[in-house]
């Protein structure tokens, strides 16, 4: 596939997305399991999430599957998210190229846990009881995802995930399932890639006797290195995406390598609720013959409720 053919196939999906562009509107609190609009790593969020054609590491289970083609190695990452209000989100990754399927097999497992939360309710108006004890109750959200992304040519790739997702509070909880199409496509040229996914597209989940939709999120992007020389490399990256629950947001980074060892991260994030800016950085170390060890971290602004944390730690084997 050429890139004239593939701008022409990009520009007919925008074509029929049209109409939901027009009469766009915000329509927060409308989908649940929104964890799964979380980004899962600190080297993404550093550049503000500009991801969907930057993916080339385990990460790219969640951001674009078809991303999983540029992992060459086997991959393991886990990611700590540090939410306000005690929240606490995790996530594991794995990417493992295999000959047999002729592509390469990714897993990602998502876990986000509120902690105790005083209960106040009719019942306990105060968060205590009768004698005077303290009373919590708990919510937590778990996905668990199987990708598989393969070239089709030289130059252009597409990506799955399928995944399981379960909503919890207290005894109660609502299962479902979603499902992630993702392509990228390298120009060859300084590493000039568009990426395209469309997210957690999947059935209404049904929580008691209410039902709800996924949000859906349909993401397009680019990345180009700008600098390349023996011990800079500059990327800079973009991405637009329409979030079905949202308005359209924008997202723009920029990450620099020296000696591929060292990386710092700068981004900003366009028509969100209270977030924009983002920064971050990270070190790549070999600790062995053909195993590397890469640990990034990423400060997120996100307005009236200050900032948030992630920690990324990678083993390519």
């Amino acid at each position: 596939m050429t890139l004239n053919k593939y701008l022409i196939c990009l520009a007919g999906v925008v074509v029929l997305l049209m109409p939901s562009l027009v009469f766009s509107q915000a329509k927060v609190g409308t989908t649940g399991v929104n964890f799964l609009e979380l980004g899962v790593s600190a080297r993404a969020m550093g550049m503000a999430e500009a991801f969907v054609a930057s993916a080339t590491d385990a990460s790219a289970v969640y951001y674009n599957p078809a991303g999983l083609t540029y992992v060459y190695g086997r991959q393991a990452m886990f990611t700590h998210i540090d939410m306000p209000a005690g929240i606490n989100y995790e996530f594991f990754g794995l990417a493992y190229p295999t000959e047999w399927v002729g592509g390469v097999v990714g897993v990602g497992i998502y876990a986000l846990n509120t902690g105790d939360i005083l209960r106040t309710d009719y019942y306990y108006p105060f968060g205590v009881d009768q004698a005077g004890n303290e009373q919590y109750f708990s919510a937590g959200d778990l996905a668990i995802g199987l990708s598989y992304g393969r070239f089709l040519t030289d130059k252009f790739s597409l990506g799955l995930t399928v995944k399981y997702i379960q909503e919890n509070l207290e005894t109660e909880k609502a299962i479902g399932w979603g499902a992630d199409v993702g392509t990228c496509y390298n120009s060859g040229y300084r590493n000039f890639k568009i990426g395209m996914v469309i997210s957690n597209f999947g059935p209404d989940m049904k929580f008691l006797e209410k039902e709800f939709p996924l949000p859906i999120n349909f993401r397009f992007g680019g990345s180009i290195d700008m600098l390349e020389s023996e011990n800079h490399l500059v990327m800079v990256a973009a991405e637009g995406s329409h979030p079905s629950d949202n308005l359209e947001k924008y997202n723009v980074g920029l990450e620099y390598w020296f000696q591929d060892r060292f990386s710092l991260r700068v981004g900003e994030r366009f028509n969100y609720d209270s977030d924009g800016f983002t920064a971050g950085g990270g070190l790549l170390l070999p600790i062995g013959e053909d195993v590397d060890l890469s640990v990034d971290y990423a400060y997120q602004d996100f307005g009236f409720l200050e900032q948030v944390h992630r920690f990324s730690i990678a083993l390519a084997f």
